[in-house]
């Protein structure tokens, strides 16, 4: 039997969130609202910074393609999982497994570093703000954007390839509502030592050096404003949506890892970060920050003059 050959195992059968067919129906109803309001918000926001030239900055930049990231993100896993609500079968292949894996991975991968570039966007306007232009010009921001979108994707690619050269022959039932890499390495007829090493150095890795550029960054920040005015303190705003961003990004990650929880309570952690978290983002964004709100508003009365007779 050759490595990374799926000839044995064609089809991944999927547990999803629950057996009770009861509710599915209704958790269908709740997640397809979740995702529309996911993919309406964030594109609402991508269309309002695009759209106004204000908004032209790396800050904003940073933001437009943080809200790409969470539509690509949430249809990476949504889609299926709304489909599997209607179906007895849960079932995917064995392909479009390791292609969920991939994109999952490249985007969580690629906004945890895209959180840690905005930190450090966020230290060059509170504390350098005369040379914030200088320092975080556009094209700074753009190289920025396209290391984080890179490094996901190298690493992703490492990992999607030592889950296809491992045997699998036997079992090929995962209990979650989608792919992930440790519970399809764990299907495996081989010997997965090796890989748990390179993917939780990896994902160790992954998420230590970001949070290092973000801890710094606020630290930075806290010594830049201490001993200042309470007028000056106002600085300190814009940092606030991004903070919260961050807690509901990292959280979830950070403190609720995979080989501590039940199964059940992993489920809904998941469920929080590749559906609440997204459709959360632009809400935050969008109601702590005036520009974003004005930029919104002109773009809703250029809607009704385009549309509206």
């Amino acid at each position: 039997m050759k490595s990374g050959n799926s000839s044995v195992v064609t089809h991944i059968i999927l547990l999803g969130l629950s057996a009770d067919t009861s509710i599915q129906l209704v958790l269908f109803h709740v997640f397809l609202f979740i995702y529309m309001t996911t993919v309406a918000g964030n594109t609402l926001l991508i269309m309002a910074v695009n759209s106004d030239t204000r908004l032209h900055s790396s800050m904003y930049l940073f933001l437009s393609n943080l809200s790409f990231i969470d539509i690509c993100y949430t249809s990476t896993i949504v889609p299926k999982m709304l489909m599997d609500f209607l179906v007895s079968r849960k079932s995917i292949s064995f392909t479009g497994c390791l292609m969920q894996i991939y994109f999952y991975l490249l985007l969580g991968e690629s906004e945890c570093l895209l959180l840690a570039f905005m930190a450090y966007d966020r230290y060059v306007a509170v504390c350098n703000p005369l040379r914030y232009n200088v320092i975080m010009s556009i094209p700074t921001c753009a190289r920025l954007i396209a290391i984080a979108w890179m490094t996901g994707g190298i690493i992703s690619s490492f990992d999607v390839l030592f889950l296809y050269r491992l045997i699998f022959c036997g079992p090929n039932v995962i209990d979650h509502f989608f792919c992930e890499a440790p519970s399809l390495a764990q299907l495996s007829c081989t010997d997965i030592y090796v890989n748990n090493i390179i993917m939780f150095v990896g994902s160790t890795l992954l998420i230590f050096c970001p949070v290092v550029l973000i801890l710094f960054s606020y630290a930075q920040i806290i010594i830049c404003l201490v001993g200042l005015r309470s007028g000056h303190l106002k600085s300190f705003s814009t940092c606030l949506s991004h903070l919260i961003v961050l807690i509901l990004f990292f959280g979830p990650v950070t403190f609720m890892p995979r080989y501590l929880v039940k199964d059940t309570t992993y489920k809904i952690v998941s469920v929080f970060y590749t559906l609440v978290t997204p459709m959360l983002n632009p809400l935050i964004y969008s109601l702590r920050n005036k520009a974003v709100k004005q930029a919104l508003l002109r773009l809703g009365r250029g809607a009704d003059f385009i549309f509206i007779p």
